[in-house]
C-alpha cells in the first residue's frame, strides 16, 4: 500500500498543478461564465413565457424550457471545456518547454501523464459540478422538488466527457500545438454522436444486391462495433418528459452499471493509446 502511494504522489503533485494550471486560462473561464449565464437566464426566459404566452393556466411548458435549455447548455459547454483542456494541457508544456524541467526530475513518464489525466478530469468533473449545481438550483426554485432525475444525467454525462476526454489526450501527446486535438476532439464528439447511423446503414445494406453498397455495409457494422456510442449516455428525453423528482425507468435504471462499465472500458483505451504514444516521443 506505501508503495502505491508513493507511487501516486508523484503523480497527484502534477494533477494539482494541471488543475491549477488550468482555472486560470481564459477560454475556459469564459466557457464556463457563458454556460452559467444561459443556465441562470433560462429561468427568466421561462417567467416570460409563463406570463406572455400562456397566461395563468397551468402547463408545464416552462419547466420544459428551462430543463430544455440546461441539458443543452450542460452539453454543449460542457463537451467544449473537456475537449480545450484535454487537447492543450501536454502541447501547452512542450510548447513552454516545462515538460523538460519535469521529465528531467525522477517522475516516469507513465506518472506525468496519469497526472496530466487526473488533473484534466478534476477541471472537467468541477465544471461539471457548477453547471449541473445551477441547474439544481432552477429546478428547485421553479418547482422546490428535489430533481433526482438529474443526478443520473449528471453521472452518465461525465463518463460521455470521459471518453472523448481520453481520445482528445491521446490525440494532444502526438501533436505540438492544441490545434489539432481540439479539432480531433472535435470530430470523435461528433462521430460518437452519429454511431447509430451506421446502424441503419448496415441494415439497409443487407437487402441490397450491390457489391459497393455490401461493401459500405460491412464497413458500417466495422465501424458500430469499434467506435463509441455517445447517445448512450443521454437522458435527455426522460428529463424532458418526465418530472425532475420521478425515478428513472427500470429498464435504464438496469442498463447504467453497464454504461459506467461501457465508458471506462473507452477511456481506458483511449489512455493506453496516450500513453503508447507519449513513451515514444522524443522529448
Amino acid at each position: 500500500m506505501s508503495a502505491v502511494l508513493d507511487y501516486m504522489r508523484g503523480p497527484w503533485c502534477i494533477a494539482v498543478y494541471t488543475w491549477r494550471e488550468g482555472i486560470r486560462k481564459k477560454t475556459l473561464v469564459g466557457f464556463l461564465i457563458l454556460s452559467l449565464l444561459v443556465i441562470f437566464g433560462a429561468s427568466f426566459m421561462s417567467a416570460f413565457l409563463d406570463q406572455t404566452t400562456v397566461g395563468n393556466a397551468e402547463t408545464d411548458l416552462d419547466l420544459k424550457l428551462i430543463k430544455d435549455i440546461c441539458v443543452t447548455t450542460i452539453s454543449i459547454f460542457g463537451m467544449l471545456i473537456t475537449i480545450f483542456i484535454s487537447a492543450s494541457v501536454v502541447p501547452n508544456e512542450v510548447e513552454n518547454k516545462v515538460i523538460y524541467t519535469v521529465l528531467s526530475k525522477p517522475v516516469r513518464r507513465m506518472q506525468y501523464l496519469l497526472g496530466k489525466f487526473m488533473g484534466v478530469q478534476m477541471i472537467v468533473l468541477a465544471n461539471l459540478l457548477l453547471m449541473a449545481g445551477l441547474f439544481f438550483a432552477a429546478i428547485w426554485i421553479k418547482q422546490e422538488a428535489m430533481p433526482t432525475l438529474l443526478l443520473w444525467s449528471v453521472l452518465l454525462t461525465y463518463f460521455e466527457f470521459l471518453v472523448v476526454s481520453a481520445f482528445t489526450f491521446a490525440v494532444s501527446c502526438t501533436s505540438t500545438s492544441a490545434v489539432l486535438p481540439t479539432i480531433a476532439g472535435l470530430f470523435i464528439y461528433m462521430t460518437g454522436n452519429l454511431t447509430e447511423y451506421l446502424k441503419d446503414v448496415n441494415n439497409r445494406s443487407r437487402e441490397a444486391t450491390d457489391f459497393f453498397q455490401r461493401f459500405v455495409g460491412q464497413a458500417a457494422e466495422w465501424l458500430y462495433n469499434i467506435l463509441p456510442n455517445l447517445q448512450k449516455f443521454s437522458l435527455k428525453n426522460y428529463i424532458l418528459d418526465l418530472q425532475p423528482n420521478d425515478p428513472l425507468p427500470s429498464e435504464m435504471m438496469d442498463q447504467i452499471p453497464n454504461l459506467i462499465l461501457y465508458g471506462l472500458a473507452y477511456a481506458i483505451a483511449g489512455y493506453v493509446i496516450a500513453y503508447w504514444v507519449f513513451r515514444r516521443k522524443e522529448l
